[in-house]
């Protein structure tokens, strides 16, 4: 009894005199104060010069799910494809299993490793009268490591984390794949439109063309005004098949998200509707759980925090417990018939003591590695913060000058009708005021649909800055 209170007290001196015993088993809890007021203010109002976002509402429309956000059949068909071919989806979830394999291993770390490695041997002496010696062995060894210093915890903690950052990094990739698609198939629908804008433009300007050819047999129109307005149907004409190639060059980057060979993509007409006048961009502390990068940098900082606890054990025992069993007909110089089984235990501590300074600068490292992932995690926040402001930004600029463009292009239209009534009906209006006219038509027609264009891009860019697309 005496020798088992001097090892209880043994071990009790032993474990008071780590130091960092209290800091092994910690569990990572975030700052929400640091947080809240790194992030106080983060939105900038997309109107006024130097004002915050008035937030009216804990809802985002980054939790929006995506087939509610982006209605047409036809580009829900593209990203539903994607979702589910895409090449860089499959490489992720490959990596959530194999880090969701070592989670296991590290879990499977409790449990006591078994060994069994049996053997037999056969001898024979020839002397007087051939004898032969028979022996066998049929051991079976157990050990178990004692997590008395957080080596095993904190090695699951960083597994966890391991499996949520994979798990985080293909949220981002999801996000990209559905945002990249919504913006080719809107990019596409421009490009139709652009299409269809010239080459209706195009037989205006063959059929103006005829009409001064009419005219100058009667000597209201020169040769020259026919030639110029020939040369601009050329010019007009010659944008087409750089539009044709960028249609092309769209639906084969289409195409290869959805991992598929080059095909023409079915779309309907652009249209820039069915999208929401304002946006409720919610609390900014909702982009640690909406928003794939700032989540995964926070999981990072979370890991080096049972990094830097791994690294304090690093300097405490290892304690290992050792049984072994042995069914054997050998007890030393003695042979039996039948075997005997034998039974040890053995339990040894290891202690560190000298290590080149490995441990000391190990935990030096991780400390760094902390404060590194704090400066990361915190600049994710800022980052996220000015993706939404220069959205909503652009949402608002985009807004005003489809506006303005509408009513730009009423009173172009105004001033190409008048003009071509003039031109044909009289000789008060010359064939360069006509050209003129058209041409500011066709850039007022193409100007709304760039504008539309940017409304639209506009509003996936504040989808996506909101963290949208999840699962």
């Amino acid at each position: 009894m005496k020798f088992s209170y001097l090892y209880i007290f043994a071990g009790t001196a032993l474990l008071s005199s780590c130091s960092v015993f209290n800091k092994l088993y910690g569990h990572y809890e975030r700052d929400n104060e640091t947080v809240e007021q790194l992030t106080k203010d983060v939105y900038r109002d997309p109107i006024a010069a130097d004002a915050p976002l008035a937030l009216t509402d804990t809802t985002s429309f980054g939790n929006t799910p995506w087939q509610e956000v982006f209605t047409e059949p036809q580009l829900q068909s593209l990203i539903k494809k994607a979702l589910d071919q895409n090449v860089d989806l499959q490489k992720a979830d490959i990596t959530i299993q194999q880090a969701e394999i070592g989670l296991k291993l590290n879990k499977l770390a409790y449990l006591p490793q078994l060994a069994f490695s049996p053997s037999g041997t056969v001898s024979r002496v020839f002397m007087d009268g051939a004898t032969s010696n028979k022996v066998y062995e049929l051991p079976l060894a157990a050990s178990w490591q004692a997590d008395a210093f957080g080596t095993l915890y904190n090695a699951r903690k960083q597994g966890e984390l391991s499996v949520l950052m994979t798990n985080y990094a293909k949220q981002s990739i999801r996000t990209s794949i559905i945002t990249g698609i919504a913006n080719m198939y809107y990019g596409l629908q421009l490009l139709d439109e652009q299409h269809r804008i010239t080459t209706a433009n195009l037989e205006l300007w063959e059929k103006d063309i005829q009409t001064m050819e009419a005219m100058k047999e009667f000597g209201m129109v020169n040769s020259a005004a026919i030639a110029s307005a020939k040369a601009q149907v050329l010019q007009i004409e010659a944008s087409l098949p750089l539009i044709e190639d960028n249609i092309r060059q769209m639906e084969n980057s289409i195409c290869k998200l959805c991992h598929e060979t080059p095909h023409a993509i079915e779309r309907g007409t652009f249209t820039a509707d069915g999208f929401p006048e304002e946006f409720k961009v919610g609390v900014p502390l909702q982009m640690l759980s909406n928003r794939p990068d700032v989540a995964l940098a926070e999981a990072k900082m979370a890991n080096c925090f049972y990094g830097i606890q791994a690294a304090r054990g690093a300097f405490c025992p290892v304690i290992k417990i050792v049984g072994t069993g042995e069914f054997t007909n050998s007890l030393g110089t003695m042979i039996m018939n039948p075997g005997k089984m034998i039974a040890a235990g053995v339990a040894s501590l290891t202690q560190p003591l000298f290590a080149q300074g490995k441990l000391r600068g190990n935990l030096q490292i991780t400390k760094l590695n902390a404060e590194s992932a704090e400066l990361e995690f915190s600049q994710k926040l800022i980052d996220a913060g000015v993706e939404v402001s220069n959205a909503l930004a652009s949402y608002n600029t985009a807004c005003e000058r489809t506006s303005l463009s509408e009513q730009s292009l009423e009173q172009l239209q105004k001033a190409y009708d008048d003009t071509e009534f003039l031109f044909h009906n009289g000789n008060s209006t010359s064939y360069l005021e006509l050209l003129t006219a058209q041409m500011n038509l066709l850039n007022g027609q193409l100007n709304i649909t760039n504008n539309r264009y940017d409304k639209v891009q506009a509003v996936i860019k504040i989808y996506q800055a909101l963290g949208g697309g999840r699962e």
